[in-house]
């Protein structure tokens, strides 16, 4: 038996195979709550108050974390899952065709490999907490600092006011101005930096949580993953969520479809071509998104958006999890 700790689990989608392979899916759930309150008129004029309440709950639920246990196991044993942990071991098999042959896009597959938990969002609170502090102590005298703060600029003369929309803030707004820190020999600290490391972060990674698996000692070969917002995690919270599971690599598994392959020549400027009819009159659509998305698959290529880069793929996860250690079982057997 496998304990899983899920990190993310799409129960719709877990649902949904369950009832395309079962004929549907049975799930209930009632909730009722009763209360009352009366009033009535009593011997010698006295009102009495009567109160009643009351919870009645009854739920019959197929929740997404008992369910997919079997599906998953389901799914392996009628051949429409598959795991590819230990081919993606080897390098030579990243660039051969047969992977792109034997897994097309859509394919439903497992990964377990290390892997690693990025999100912009918790990058700008680390640096903004960060700061913060550092600015703190430099006011009381005990971080030294070199350099000196930008001061926001006040003005004594009247404005105009502004009625439209409000200014866009961005994740990097969050850093206060603090004086250059050292941190260590030959490597000073400052605002505009750790700005700059936040905007990397959210041009590189659209703020939210992505995973990257790299089941090799190669930086180049990674299965990326977008973890969809508002589906089941063990923490909504960034902070939360990284102070438990780190920055570190460990081992993660990830169950799901294939989502898209990289092209080898990603890299290369698309061709020019004419987006219209040749009369000129009439421009064609498909034919300009066609042009459009090969420009995206160039900036994917070179890293700054977010898909994949030769010769890695990405996936559209069902479930990421973690299987909880049989030695840490043993210990908490052990220990009562």
């Amino acid at each position: 038996m496998i304990l899983r700790e899920f990190l993310y689990l799409d129960t719709e989608k877990v649902r949904s195979m369950e009832a395309q392979l079962n004929g549907g899916v049975s799930e209930e759930e009632q909730a009722t709550t009763r209360r009352a309150k009366r009033n009535e008129l009593g011997m010698k004029g006295m009102i009495e108050h009567y109160h009643e309440w009351g919870d009645e709950r009854h739920v019959s639920k197929s929740l997404g974390d008992a369910m997919f246990p079997i599906l998953e196991d389901q799914l392996e044993g009628e051949g429409l899952l598959t795991d590819i942990s230990q081919q993606l071991r080897e390098s030579e098999y990243w660039r051969s065709s047969n992977l792109r042959n034997e897994y097309p896009p859509g394919s439903l597959i497992r990964i377990t490999a290390s892997g690693t938990l990025f999100d912009a969002r918790y990058v700008a609170t680390t640096f903004a907490g960060f700061a913060s502090a550092c600015l703190g102590l430099q006011g009381l005298g005990v971080l030294p600092g070199s350099g000196e703060t930008v001061e926001p600029k006040t003005s004594t003369r009247q404005h105009k006011v502004y009625t439209g929309p409000a200014p866009k803030t961005e994740l990097e707004d969050q850093i206060p101005d603090i004086k250059k820190i050292k941190l260590v020999e030959g490597d000073q600290l400052d605002t505009k930096m750790m700005r700059a490391f936040i905007r990397i972060a959210r041009g590189l990674f659209t703020p939210g949580l992505h995973i990257n698996l790299m089941p090799t000692t190669s930086d180049e070969l990674v299965v990326s993953a977008r973890l969809q917002e508002g589906r089941q995690f063990l923490d909504g919270d960034s902070e939360v969520l990284f102070a438990r599971y780190g920055v570190d690599p460990q081992e993660w598994t990830i169950v799901g479809t294939v989502g898209n392959y990289s092209r080898e020549d990603a890299t290369k400027v698309p061709s020019s071509i004419d987006l219209t009819t040749e009369d000129g009159d009439v421009t064609l659509r498909g034919r300009t998104a066609k042009f459009i998305n090969a420009y995206m698959g160039l900036l994917g290529g070179h890293g700054f958006v977010d898909l994949p880069q030769y010769p890695g793929f990405s996936i559209v996860p069902l479930a990421v999890y973690r299987v909880i250690s049989p030695n840490s079982v043993q210990l908490t057997t052990a220990g009562e």
